[in-house]
């Protein structure tokens, strides 16, 4: 899965409509430009090929009071809805994620009902757990990885993620159910003092 559709795809569904400056603007507000590879072309690049596709609406407007060309708004088609929804559930429950990938869903889970975003965490537990029981199939942690040469470091490491990435999910999950953030169905903006100040 590509960090960059579902920022994209989350950070437009926040406007309603949004043009390109907005999107960037949105994301560098977060620092995605760090921690993902979220530059000023992809996104652009993004915009363009999902309005192909058919996931976006493009919309020209007025060219702006300092003159140019016509500004290019975007907007979600049912097709992008869902499929920013798909992305958002996948990423959140998946174990195996690349962490740009997650950090983004992080960003938008608040647009899913709290106890969504609770089971769709519970799920991704269970999906270490899995991962991390098919390595100690043929791993004994207890023992370290000497027995199987440095090749067990590989392995150590796998344990190591599977459990650093377990207790962090737990400690979100017990956040989220004492209360914590705003998500679809609280009252208030879920994103509020969170999107880039408008220009």
């Amino acid at each position: 899965m590509s960090a960059i559709r579902l920022l994209v795809l989350g950070a437009v569904r926040q406007h309603g409509r949004a043009h390109g400056y907005q999107v960037r603007a949105d994301l560098e507000f977060w620092g995605a430009h760090e921690w993902s590879n979220t530059k000023p072309g992809s996104i652009y690049h993004a915009l363009k090929q999902m309005a192909k596709q058919g996931v976006l609406l493009a919309h020209e407007v007025a060219p702006s009071a300092a003159g140019g060309p016509p500004r290019t708004e975007y907007e979600l088609t049912e097709t992008g809805r869902a499929e920013y929804f798909k992305l958002l559930r996948e990423a959140l429950s998946s174990a195996d994620q690349k962490a740009d990938v997650l950090a983004s869903a992080l960003g938008f889970m608040v647009d899913l009902p709290r106890a969504e975003a609770l089971a769709l965490l519970r799920e991704r537990l269970g999906r270490l757990a899995a991962w991390r029981s098919a390595v100690t199939d043929h791993y004994v942690p207890e023992e370290g990885p000497e027995p199987l040469g440095h090749i067990g470091e590989i392995m150590h490491r796998w344990i190591h993620s599977a459990d650093a990435e377990a207790d962090w999910t737990r400690g979100l999950i017990a956040r989220i159910e004492g209360g914590a953030y705003s998500f679809a169905d609280d009252p208030g903006d879920a994103f509020a003092g969170v999107l880039a100040p408008s220009p």
